[in-house]
């Protein structure tokens, strides 16, 4: 192997190590504590109460299934989407409830809902109130 192509091996390998350690990761995450952490037109759900832990954002339009520890665990959320948006938990069959959150809603510890949240959609998905 010439010398150039050995240099250039090398000076390769140290960029890609460099690129990979620069790599954003695709954890979602919002300031702690903050009662008003989601970004316009977003609505975040954390996985521990006051807005701490693991956090997931969704914005619409469509449902989107909870990511990030939140399905099932989403004890906070805060709304900045521009109308309505709805948790939506499945039960058993082809049943399931949701729940309203308006813009501007938040809830600081979601007990009622924590271990309920699936996922959020921007219509009721034929879902029931609950």
């Amino acid at each position: 192997m010439h010398r150039s192509t050995a240099l250039l091996a090398t000076t390769l390998v140290g960029v890609a190590a460099a690129l990979t350690l620069a790599a954003p990761t695709a954890v979602a995450t919002a300031p702690a504590g903050s009662a008003r952490a989601a970004g316009p037109g977003q609505v975040c759900f954390w996985t521990e109460a006051g807005q701490h832990g693991q956090a997931w954002c969704y914005a619409p339009p469509g449902y989107a299934e909870a990511e990030n520890g939140t399905q099932r665990h989403a004890y906070s959320f805060d709304s900045r989407v521009d109308g309505t948006v709805y948790a939506i938990s499945y039960g058993p069959g082809n049943s399931c409830l949701y729940r309203e959150i308006r813009k501007d809603d938040y809830d600081e510890n979601w007990e009622a809902w924590a271990t309920k949240f699936d996922g959020v959609s921007d219509n009721r998905m034929g879902c029931e109130a609950g």
